[in-house]
């Protein structure tokens, strides 16, 4: 019989569905009995219960949860689980990502450990050094004057130099290994930038942009229909809007900075980071759009990067949840929000 139970955190989780699913989730909890009963030289500890992905379960007041896909995302809602079980502390279990989660997990007043887990043994993670965002190489450089006169906004973040529009990407500096050159390429995310490259080869690159740029202006708008334009990078919208108008969330300026980490792809939503300056001096600001659990760990990080403690929360009035206000009461120094 599976061990394997669902526990309500007070936000809706969908059900899990088809044996696969089900088999998964109970090997889970298995490895995750295992290893803690292991860890704490114990002859059996408390069934787990579910935590997709991945397994929880409470010893002697400690939460112990395995984080099983994409753990790099998952710390809030690990440490909303904890705190939702009156956990005295919580220890948390990955295979991969646990420099990153160990730096994270500090910002947190709930005791905290993080766990490598190499085959049956529990490591302890060592929080890895945020890796500061390099400026774009020289010869990349000589193609902002190209990307302003297209009319996108240029932005360099860890190393690479694109063009937005009101928080969407639309261009890119790119090297070409097999050409030895390099160009820049015009296109929402790499496959649109290819495809419109075989396209559109022929046509100057700023001329290419600036059609794209009008095109993607008219659906990046407040009170446009809905798009995929505007439904990509929304929370970069956000953040456009007040750099745009720093009054919005009263600040006198907002000025873009890059993430703690790299974005990955522009197809998942990830959190964005701004300074702004106001009356009570500056602010490390986080934008987002939708529910997003991993915005408040993402967002101490951005504060830790960029040496602040005051934290401001930025996104859509109907994203602000229980869920996330909890998170951000329970950081060494609470986030305050401001919504649109």
């Amino acid at each position: 019989m599976s061990h394997v139970r669902r526990v309500a955190t007070g936000d809706t989780v969908g059900p899990m569905s088809g044996d696969d699913a089900a088999r998964r989730s109970y090997l889970q909890g298995v490895k995750l009995r295992a290893l803690v009963r292991d860890h704490l030289g114990v002859t059996s500890v408390p069934d787990p219960v579910e935590f997709a992905p991945g397994a929880a379960l409470l010893v002697d007041g400690a939460a112990w949860l395995l984080l099983a896909d994409q753990p790099a995302v998952r710390l809030g809602a690990a440490m909303l689980w904890a705190l939702r079980q009156g956990a005295a502390s919580v220890h948390v279990i990955a295979e991969e990502a646990t420099g990153l989660l160990a730096r994270r997990v500090t910002q947190f007043e709930l005791s905290a450990d993080v766990w490598h887990a190499e085959g049956r043994d529990l490591l302890p993670a060592v929080p890895e050094p945020i890796t500061p965002s390099m400026p774009a190489p020289a010869h990349h450089e000589v193609f902002r004057a190209r990307i302003i006169e297209g009319g996108a906004e240029p932005l360099v973040e860890h190393g690479v130099l694109s063009g937005e529009v009101r928080g969407l990407e639309v261009c890119r500096v790119v090297d070409d290994p097999y050409l030895d050159s390099t160009r820049l390429e015009v296109g929402v995310g790499a496959h649109d930038r290819e495809a419109f490259q075989m396209l559109h080869g022929d046509v100057p690159t700023v001329e290419s942009l600036a059609r794209v740029v009008e095109a993607v202006a008219e659906h990046r708008r407040v009170g446009a229909p809905r798009h995929p334009l505007n439904r990509l990078a929304a929370e970069r919208f956000v953040r456009w809007r007040i750099v745009d108008d720093p009054s919005l969330v009263g600040m006198s300026s907002v000025t873009s900075v890059p993430p703690p980490v790299p974005r990955v792809n522009l197809k998942d939503p990830v959190p964005c980071v701004a300074l702004g300056d106001g009356p009570e001096g500056r602010r490390v600001i986080v934008c987002s759009a939708g529910v997003d659990l991993d915005l408040v760990p993402f967002a101490a990080d951005a504060a830790l990067a960029y040496g602040g403690d005051e934290l401001l929360l930025v996104l859509p009035a109907r994203d602000q949840v229980r869920a996330t206000e909890e998170l951000a009461a329970a950081l060494h120094h609470p986030a305050a929000f401001a919504t649109l």
